[in-house]
């Protein structure tokens, strides 16, 4: 068995989860620019970052107001989302452009998170979608030069991969 990515997950999800703590109000309700989000490029990266991201989510999503919905659409949104940008790995080569394509996805997939706001607490469906969608595009947007850089510094790829 290969520690490696057993370690280099348990340190995502637990940066995840730091990370939407320190900015809670911030990463729930109908505007959200949870930080965290960033780190959903990592598949971008390398597919083998999933579960520690998923980890992530599930367990920042117990903190939530909204906790029983955001477990089924936040984690939801979250899987769909990335596998679409896995899937987007099989067929678009460059880096930069799965990055931007990743940013999409999760900006057009907030409508789970617009649904899960509107059934839980009553926001409007069409407001929500646009502010939630708009703090996500935000924030995945700049992370696309953090995650860059950081992966220059770091290399993904050696932290999950076997030597």
């Amino acid at each position: 068995m290969n520690i490696k990515p057993l370690v280099a997950n348990s340190i995502l999800a637990a940066l995840y989860i730091v990370v939407s703590l320190a900015i809670a109000p911030f990463g729930y309700g109908n505007i959200q620019l949870r930080i965290s989000e960033m780190f959903n490029h990592l598949v971008v990266f390398n597919k083998k970052f999933f579960p520690g991201i998923i980890l992530g989510v599930i367990i920042t999503d117990f903190f939530s107001p909204t906790a029983a919905y955001d477990l089924i659409f936040g984690v939801g949104q979250s899987v769909i989302s990335l596998l679409i940008a896995i899937l987007t790995a099989r067929f678009v080569k460059n880096v930069l452009l799965r990055m931007f394509i990743n940013t999409i996805v999760f900006t057009i997939t907030m409508f789970l998170i617009a649904l899960e706001l509107h059934l839980a607490i009553g926001l409007p469906f069409l407001l929500t979608w646009l502010t939630t969608a708009a703090g996500e595009f935000a924030v995945m947007l700049a992370g696309i030069p953090v995650m860059l850089s950081l992966n220059m510094k770091v290399n993904f790829n050696k932290l999950i991969e076997r030597k």
